[in-house]
């Protein structure tokens, strides 16, 4: 798998590596009261390793129904190989497309070009599309890239009618929305949660809420890396009330994935 996946190679390599199973996703959602979880891939180079991925995110759903709802992984490049994987998927039931990766997948994000192809199939199909964002400053670490603010808002300025989620804070794209401009850009984006300890202090919540609302913000762990009380644990230091907490810990997730 190293060998032929160079998104695999770049987060798995090391040994000590985690990895888990739908079996630990649900186990460690019932030891802290999660009811619903997003699962999703990475961002694969090799179409057979995503597509084995995929089923596995499928079968899992179906162990799981309501409780466990899928993301597809593509990679933008494969043109209309990667087409007809999400119109596979959506026939199974899964619900977005994600996560993708620009920088070890190879594609150029702010081409609209490259992108339109799988942008107009999940546009069709009311799919989520998220993003992996990373900050231009602060560490490196495993899978960071160079998807940054700048790239990410060409990309949401190509594709105004699909719904959109930047993941790890978008690599800080909500601080820009106190720009009018961006923010009018960003009326179908969110921003998740995903290791979210490792970033930042836990004072983003309030801050982020305070410039682009809580309604924008959905609660993601980067599990196995993180648990789910690593971030709680945030939000519980935080200072955002009760129906920011609401919005953020489900309420968005659930108006995104259709549910009532």
């Amino acid at each position: 798998m190293v060998a032929r996946d160079a998104t695999f190679a770049a987060l798995f390599k090391d040994p000590r590596s985690r990895m888990a199973t739908a079996e630990d996703v649900v186990k460690a959602m019932d030891e802290v009261g999660v009811d619903i979880s997003v699962v999703m891939g990475l961002g694969w180079t090799d179409f057979q390793i995503a597509q084995e991925a995929n089923d596995y995110i499928i079968e899992s759903i179906r162990r799981f129904p309501g409780k466990l709802f899928g993301f597809c992984s593509v990679n933008p490049a494969w043109g209309n190989r990667a087409v007809t994987e999400i119109d596979r998927c959506a026939s199974h039931g899964i619900s977005g497309v994600g996560e993708l990766h620009a920088d070890s997948q190879a594609f150029d994000i702010a081409s609209a070009e490259m992108m339109d192809p799988i942008m107009q199939i999940t546009k069709r199909f009311d799919m989520a599309v998220l993003v992996h964002a990373s900050e231009p400053v602060g560490h490196i670490y495993p899978g960071k890239g160079f998807t940054t603010p700048d790239k990410l808002e060409i990309f949401i300025k190509n594709f105004p009618d699909n719904t959109i989620v930047c993941a790890h804070w978008g690599g800080g794209l909500p601080f820009y929305a106190l720009m009018p401009e961006v923010a009018r850009d960003q009326a179908r984006v969110y921003f998740d949660t995903a290791a979210s300890p490792l970033l930042y202090a836990s004072t983003i919540f309030a801050a982020v809420t305070d410039m682009i609302g809580s309604e924008k913000i959905l609660f993601g762990t980067d599990f196995p890396l993180l648990t789910h009380n690593r971030v709680l644990g945030q939000i519980e230091e935080s200072s955002l009330n009760q129906q920011d907490r609401e919005n953020i810990l489900g309420g968005n997730a659930k108006r995104i994935l259709g549910l009532s």
